[in-house]
């Protein structure tokens, strides 16, 4: 009798499952079901190169279609409606079934919407899909200035975008600072003084009201404020952070809290079935919590572990988290998770020019740091955090001293 695992989601996750699978010595049939259709694509390029024109949509592809081809990888555009956990049975929306002997979950996230009166006109965008960003290329033409709906990395990234095509770009944050939830002040006033620079309006501490249209068009016009002025904008773009995908799962009697709930191999409550990715909640062994990130690293290990475990070789969820941002020319490069700092020791001078490294310790352990534009500081924030190494802060501040160096001269 042939097996079959069945992946939903062509995603980052999805596409690496099924090549780890086959990695592992998965013999059986592989089924990928997609409510995407066309070859899975890199997604946090859409914010970057492919929206200012850097990126053609062949370089968006993670694989060629040679790759499902040779791995004896089989595809489906298909909604999935239904798990039938007893039966072993995924009900697509269309009436088909689906049997499956293994089962991973790779639903990934979708925006969170903005919640206020006119959200609903044309012209007010997300962003998640090649399909959201080729709506946005469209309406491009002719629009002067465009508002972005929240100072976080996507809403950044589109800013930065935007502006390499000359297009006038204010971007709202209803905190008092860009990137708050995720950075420390210094590197929340470094990316506020770049963006400025390159004619970027940055309003923090702004509470939006509603989005108002022009009545003959039914189309946006401009974002009401609470104090009661009106910003006017041809095109409105909102990247105020994402939900996962868990509705699927928990219809299906999975645990769902804040992600679908795994465990160091990547099961879910379930043992037929794993998942992985942005839809997947995890326990950090490093932070001693349970985390959700949103990353193709993570997706990629999460999705390794997650083969290794349906094929009967379980290994361990472990890598050190890890994540980039590109805008204008600045490469940031983020090791580690910040939450529970409480110290932060900055390297190189933030207030000018466009490179610098912020560290964040908690109990005077290193664990994360921020690099702009030094990609060698980033490699080496990662040794120290993995290997828990016990640095002087102050030491790690001073350009004069080898950050090499602290990996022999620390204590674990």
């Amino acid at each position: 009798m042939t097996t079959q695992a069945v992946i939903i989601g062509g995603s980052h996750a999805g596409v690496q499952l099924c090549a780890s699978l086959r990695q592992n010595g998965w013999t059986g049939q592989i089924l990928m079901i997609s409510d995407e259709p066309g070859l899975p694509y890199h997604r946090p390029p859409l914010s970057k190169g492919y929206l200012s024109g850097q990126a053609a949509r062949t370089d968006l592809l993670i694989r060629s279609s040679d790759f499902y081809e040779k791995q004896r990888i089989d595809r489906s555009f298909a909604q999935v409606k239904e798990i039938d956990r007893q039966s072993h049975r995924i009900i697509l929306a269309d009436g088909r079934e689906v049997v499956y002997d293994k089962l991973a979950l790779c639903l990934g996230a979708r925006p969170r919407p903005l919640v206020v009166p006119g959200a609903d006109l044309a012209g007010v965008h997300y962003l998640r899909t090649t399909s959201d960003i080729e709506a946005i290329k469209d309406e491009l033409a002719g629009v002067v200035h465009v508002v972005i709906v929240g100072a976080g990395y996507i809403g950044l990234e589109l800013a930065a975008s935007l502006r390499a095509l000359g297009i006038a770009v204010t971007v709202l944050e209803t905190a008092d600072r860009v990137l708050q939830r995720v950075t420390a002040p210094q590197v929340s006033e470094f990316y506020a003084r770049v963006h400025r620079e390159e004619g970027v309006q940055i309003r923090t501490g702004i509470i939006i009201t509603a989005l108002e249209g022009s009545v003959e068009k039914n189309r946006v016009r401009g974002v009401r404020c609470a104090d009661g002025e009106l910003i006017e904008a041809g095109l409105v773009i909102v990247g105020i952070g994402v939900q996962p995908n868990v509705e699927l799962a928990q219809a299906a009697g999975l645990v769902v809290d804040n992600g679908i709930l795994i465990d160091a191999h990547g099961c879910t409550s379930d043992p037929d079935i794993v998942a992985a990715g942005d839809c997947a909640n995890h326990f950090s062994s490093l932070y001693g919590r349970r985390i959700r990130l949103e990353s193709v690293p993570n997706a990629i290990e999460h999705a390794k572990v997650a083969a290794a475990t349906l094929c009967g070789k379980p290994g361990q969820i472990s890598a050190l988290p890890w994540f980039w941002s590109d805008q204008f020319d600045l490469k940031l490069q983020i090791a580690g998770l910040n939450a529970g700092h409480d110290k932060v020791v900055v390297r190189g001078n933030y207030q000018s020019g466009r490179s610098f490294s912020c560290f964040y310790f908690n109990n005077d352990r290193l664990i994360a740091a921020d690099c702009v534009n030094r990609a060698q500081e980033f490699l080496l924030s990662k040794r120290l955090i993995a290997e828990k190494v016990l640095i002087d802060s102050e030491m790690l501040a001073d350009e004069r001293f080898s950050m090499e160096s602290l990996l022999t001269t620390g204590q674990s």
